[in-house]
């Protein structure tokens, strides 16, 4: 096992580098770099204003001393007063230093938001605490009720049962999203009144049913469909197994037979899928987030790329890559544990 989990961290940073260096290197091409110079200048700005601009803040440096600068294994340089020539912050609400010295992801140092004009570790702290609340409900939901809806379809394959909660699954799993959200903001809303107010105390942050239990149900939904499915093929796999038929000649107990011996095989191919859920929940919820105005991960993402903020875009999709990593090795070790035929070298 010790070597294992040392050759998949080895694999893990390699990708996580090599994954950081193709979003640097889009988030940092020259249009980008433009629109952020207008946006952080004058929208009359000359040619020649937006290149000093540039230049001064040092997005004009070689590509790959700036990606390493922002890893934090090369000095990172402040700006220069084009004025006087001395040493100035470029950002001033960031407090970036004044003397070049190591200040990078290593240190902890994510770099400054020129959206919302603070540390970008200041802004994504609170944006994945909102979404970890989500995403805690949203599996709190799905799982129990996809795992049961999946077992119970299991074990009554081909029954009235089984017919009836795959047509549910199926129907959950094909509606996106946002329609389902717009379903249900039309039934709470316009059949219901119970939206009422709601949506301004989402506007001013506050958590309601409009910004917190809808964006929960909706998400729940669209997942648990796939879970179920997952799961009533793997039940059925499990019960139609040699070990199980000979269980049921002893004489077992349906039940017994059920939870002591085919339940825990039946998990492995849903545990699996349960853990590839999670990127796609930090990701995935940024349409549910805009949706209904939750200011969460999938927010954040939305209004860095919509305002080409380049350090937190480059924040956000650090913490996309290290949560897809660590969800397939725990999905990996997991797997092992469930399966013991399995034996991990």
């Amino acid at each position: 096992m010790a070597s294992f989990l040392a050759r998949r961290f080895g694999v893990m940073l390699l990708t996580m580098l090599c994954l950081t260096l193709i979003v640097f290197y889009l988030v940092n091409l020259d249009p980008n770099l433009r629109k952020l110079a207008i946006s952080q200048t004058e929208m009359h700005a000359t040619n020649e204003q937006l290149e000093g601009w540039l230049t001064k803040n040092g997005y004009r440096r070689p590509f790959f001393v700036r990606y390493a600068s922002w890893l934090g294994v090369w000095p990172k340089e402040p700006a220069h007063d084009p004025a006087t020539g001395a040493a100035i912050s470029r950002f001033s609400w960031c407090d970036e230093p004044t003397t070049s010295r190591l200040s990078g992801v290593l240190q902890g140092d994510l770099g400054c938001s020129t959206k919302f004009k603070v540390k970008v570790a200041d802004k994504l702290g609170p944006a994945l605490e909102a979404t970890g609340l989500l995403m805690f409900w949203v599996m709190a939901l799905m799982i129990p009720v996809a795992l049961a809806v999946g077992v119970i379809s299991g074990m009554r394959e081909g029954s009235r049962t089984d017919r009836t909660l795959s047509v549910i699954s199926i129907a959950t799993t094909s509606t996106p999203e946002y329609v389902s959200g717009v379903v249900l903001s039309i039934i709470f809303a316009t059949w219901l009144g119970w939206l009422n107010g709601s949506a301004a105390s989402a506007t001013e942050g506050h958590l309601s049913f409009y910004n917190f239990t809808l964006p929960v149900v909706t998400v729940a939904i669209y997942g648990m469909g796939y879970v179920a499915r997952m799961t009533r093929a793997s039940m059925i796999e499990v019960m139609n197994a040699q070990y199980i038929r000979t269980a049921r000649l002893k004489g077992l107990s349906f039940a017994s037979i059920v939870l002591k011996h085919a339940l825990r095989n039946a998990l492995i191919a849903p545990f699996t899928v349960i853990m590839l859920l999670f990127p796609w929940l930090l990701t995935g919820v940024v349409i549910v987030e805009v949706m209904f105005r939750y200011q969460g991960f999938g927010q954040a993402l939305v209004d860095a790329a919509g305002n080409n903020d380049i350090d937190l875009l480059l924040a956000c999709s650090l913490v996309s890559v290290m949560l897809v990593l660590v969800t397939q090795l725990i999905s990996d070790i997991g797997y092992a544990w469930l399966n013991p035929r399995i034996r991990v070298h």
